[in-house]
């Protein structure tokens, strides 16, 4: 924006004033000094070297200041004698209000006049040319503001203050020019002018005196990156003196874990280019000499904590490279030690021996004498929506518990879990009204609990996708958790609505239920996965009632009773034939296949279920530790019409990588449902494939049913159509499954961290079998069957090609045409009904993106059986509006 067009939007379409640089003086009387700087006050001729008695003080040239106010600014009174310094301090005096941007004291044989022009007053403050940072980030820091007197050191201030906002951004070439729009009756509108300049990146890091690692390992090390094209998302090739610092310790911990016990950083220095663009960041480091461990020993003034004893927990051994992080270890394995037997306050110092002759490390780990320590009380800070209770049934200990260190831990887990506080959530343990005496204090900060979202998007699953769903779990403050949603896609819709107390009546049993209503429609799958078509359709209503309760700290019991009604039909224009030619039209195996002909109907299933769960995790939204296991059965046939036993384990368990953020877990899953008295329903059975194992395509994996066309143009009666668009795949399902994955979390840089990246790689292995083998059919030769309407009945063409319906296969009028469907020779096959294990490998992403969710998986499948369907690519991605 040019300064002309500025100041006509600032002045809206009055006189233009014109438009000078705050500092400018050509155009302007002497412009006031500021009070820093008192020395640049009036030109000498102003102030003549005189002496005598003042006479009168007349003040000329004010506005909205009365005279005698601007007279009680100054020392000088009328009969008061003066001279050239006592006119130099009222001029001082003057200026020092901040009230004037011109004052000139004339004297006429003691009679003294005061000639001011006023600073003018602020009519509003405009912010030009900032785009990273939004006006309501500036405005807050800025002092100016509209109907104060201007000033130029203010005005310097927040010139000072805006930068320094930027330079918090990492835009240290951002600059911010003043400017002054002259408005009427003595008023300004003040313009701050910023060029932001692009984010000051880390142009090299130089390292100067490192002989025994390089400048690569030691700069992958550091949190700071330099710049490169390949770095594009992260933040850390932005310099930051604070991660600067962070660097610094980076260094000494790498050198001391590797032996060099007397390293040191000797400077470091940034500096910044003269294009003031980017800056270069020089260490000068002293490495030294490398050292091993030498005698290791442990003294313990503690009675309940020998020696002997926490001589096993000591992490080094004698001629081991010394390195500070096993040090630190060992350190925190003997306070944790002494915290389980309830000394919380155990001091544990290791103390040092250097042999610079030998290069090696003495160290004696002492344990001072300390207090057995209980637990006085527990204050819990900062919920303002969270009910105390919530929080505090949590916590493992309580007042006048003796401390432990573990169930202080544990509390930190199980109050992160809930999911309701910020993440890094600690426990602070802090002196006691005694010394025998602990407070725990947990400082929490709530974050939003209550999840509105209207979402839609594209699942290469389930094609298009609509979700509206409202969550809150923690309604009302008491842990409570509600929910409700609907769900739309290509072939599934589904209304559920649910609610869960975790504490009834104050008691450790949790109860909830839920009620919903499920359309899913079925589809096989034409030619290799590439076209879907709609077989049968399901709609479930029903409601299920849960109840769970601690059986200990790890182990919990939970009970189910479900309720539903299942009703499985066909489209009876595609896969109903009345085959006796009464008028009934029945599901026609030849259209249809017999195993869906089967599942077609009306079913009631009323089922009692337990799980029996064990859970350590640290924390159950995104687990770095630990391990949760699931044993649960499922009996249908308390009343109903389905019968059957389902039994299924689970166990995953979850390593954090020392510091480094990478995760690494194991699962493993398997199930068997046997029918009671009749056979498992399609409906019913386990069907395996994406997303359960990537590499493969939905319910690509287990028994199946390929139907396949002979290719009619020649004699060999083994020759089928090689288009694959000419073969149908129907996935029948299996009563056994196992299921494995290994999988690595990769962590990202700061950057990426932000923008919710977590990648990872993945190992997925698993089967399905056990499905009775259903008849096949061999059509050697081609089929009509003709096509009957929803109500049964069969379509004719009449004259004018229009449809109508006959009772029986013979049309009536003058042009009796039956419409019917031409069913070629074809051939079914059965695959898939082995336990041989499908192996897949591949790497994916998640990504809370500003549109939503997405995720994204690529793999390849190395072990398959034949009639498997194999996909490489799967990605899903939703958007919020």
């Amino acid at each position: 924006m040019t300064r002309g067009f500025a100041a006509a939007l600032l002045l809206g379409g009055t006189a233009l004033a014109p438009v000078a640089p705050l500092w400018a003086q050509a155009t302007a009387p002497a412009p006031a000094p500021d009070a820093a700087a008192p020395a640049v006050v009036s030109p000498p001729a102003a102030v003549p070297d005189v002496q005598g008695t003042v006479r009168s003080i007349t003040v000329t040239g004010s506005e909205r200041l009365e005279p005698e106010t601007v007279r009680s600014y100054v020392s000088l009174k009328v009969g008061d004698r003066y001279d050239r310094a006592i006119l130099d301090q009222a001029l001082k005096e003057l200026y020092g209000t901040e009230l004037f941007a011109d004052v000139t004291i004339r004297d006429d044989d003691g009679a003294i006049t005061i000639a001011i022009r006023e600073n003018p007053v602020i009519n509003r403050i405009v912010l030009e040319g900032n785009k990273r940072l939004k006006d309501d980030k500036i405005r807050p820091e800025i002092k100016l503001a509209p109907r104060q007197i201007f000033t130029r050191s203010r005005t310097r201030a927040d010139v000072a203050r805006i930068i320094e906002l930027y330079r918090r951004q990492g835009r240290f070439a951002a600059t911010v020019e003043p400017q002054l729009v002259q408005l009427d009756q003595n008023r300004v509108d003040v313009v701050f002018e910023i060029n932001e300049g692009p984010k000051s990146k880390v142009r090299a890091i130089n390292i100067i005196g490192n002989e025994v690692f390089s400048d690569g390992d030691l700069r992958s090390e550091m949190a700071t990156k330099q710049a490169r094209w390949f770095r594009l998302f992260s933040s850390g090739t932005s310099y930051d003196p604070d991660r600067m610092a962070y660097d610094q310790q980076k260094l000494r911990q790498f050198y001391l874990t590797n032996g060099y016990a007397d390293f040191r950083v000797a400077s470091a220095v940034a500096e910044l280019t003269p294009d003031r663009r980017d800056f270069v960041i020089t260490y000068v480091v002293e490495e030294g000499e490398r050292y091993k461990f030498g005698d290791v020993t442990v003294e313990s003034d503690i009675r309940d904590l020998k020696a002997e004893t926490l001589q096993e927990l000591v992490r080094v051994e004698k001629g081991d490279w010394y390195d500070a992080q096993k040090i630190e270890n060992t350190v925190d394995a003997m306070a944790e030690a002494a915290g389980l037997q309830g000394y919380a306050f155990a001091d544990v110092r290791p103390e040092f021996i250097r042999d610079k002759d030998d290069l090696t490390m003495t160290i004696t780990f002492k344990v001072a004498e300390a207090p057995r320590v209980y637990v006085e009380r527990v204050d819990i800070n900062g919920n303002t929506r969270t009910k105390d209770k919530v929080i505090r049934r949590e916590f493992r200990l309580a007042e006048g518990d003796a401390f432990n260190s573990f169930k202080v831990k544990r509390s930190r887990d199980r109050i992160q879990s809930l999911g309701y506080f910020q993440e890094n959530l600690e426990i602070e343990q802090k002196p006691g009204s005694t010394p025998d005496r602990v407070v725990l204090e947990v400082n929490v900060q709530e974050k939003p609990t209550g999840e509105l979202q209207v979402s839609a998007g594209f699942s290469s699953l389930e094609k298009f996708i609509v979700n509206l769903s409202i969550t809150e779990r923690n309604f009302r403050g008491k842990g409570q958790e509600l929910r409700a949603s609907v769900d739309y896609s290509s072939y599934s819709k589904s209304v559920n609505l649910g609610f869960t107390e975790p504490y009834m009546f104050d008691r450790n049993i949790a109860l909830g239920g839920d009620v919903f209503r499920r359309d899913y429609n079925s589809f096989n799958y034409i030619g290799q996965g590439r076209d879907r078509n709609t077989t049968y359709e399901q709609t479930t209503t029903g409601f299920q009632i849960r109840a769970a309760t601690p059986l200990t700290e790890f182990w919990s019991f939970a009970l189910r009773y479900g309720l539903s009604q299942d009703e499985v039909s066909l489209d009876k224009n595609t896969f109903y034939f009345d085959n006796n030619n009464d008028g009934v039209p029945e599901c026609d195996p030849l259209l249809a296949g017999r195993y869906l002909c089967e599942a077609v109907g009306d079913f009631t299933t009323s089922s009692l279920g337990y799980s029996l769960v064990f859970d350590n995790l640290n924390n159950r939204l995104r687990p770095s530790a630990g391990q949760r296991v699931v044993i649960s059965q499922d009996i249908a046939g308390l009343g109903g019409s389905v019968k059957y036993l389902r039994t299924r384990a689970e166990a995953k368990k979850f390593w954090g990588l020392g510091d480094s953020g990478f995760i690494f877990s194991l699962g493993a899953e398997g199930g068997y449902i046997k029918g009671l008295g009749q056979d498992v329903r399609l409906t019913d059975r386990f069907f395996l494939g994406e997303p359960q194992i990537r590499g493969f395509g939905i319910r690509g994996v287990g028994p199946r049913v390929v139907r396949r066309y002979y290719d009619t143009a020649t004699a060999d009666p083994n020759d089928f159509l090689a288009d694959d668009n000419s073969r149908t795949d129907d996935a029948l399902g299996g009563k056994l499954y196992y299921l494995g994955r290994a999988e690595l979390e990769i962590p990202l840089g700061s950057g990426a961290r932000e923008m919710g990246l977590r990648p990872s790689i993945f190992v997925d292995a698993g089967a399905l079998w056990s499905t009775n083998r259903p008849p096949l059919d061999d059509r050697t030769t081609a089929t009509v069957r003709p096509i009957l309407n929803s109500a049964g009945q069969f379509q004719c063409s009449d004259a004018s090609g229009g449809v109508v319906a006959s009772a029986t296969q013979t049309c009536p009028g003058s042009h009796p045409t039956l419409v019917a469907n031409t069913i070629p020779p074809f051939r079914e096959f059965y695959f898939g009904d082995t336990p041989k294990p499908r192996l897949s490998v591949g790497f994916g992403i998640n990504w809370n993106s500003p549109f939503g969710p997405f995720r994204i998986d690529i793999a390849k499948a190395l072990l398959k059986e034949p009639g498997d369907n194999t996909k490489l690519f799967s990605f899903n991605i939703g958007t919020q509006f």
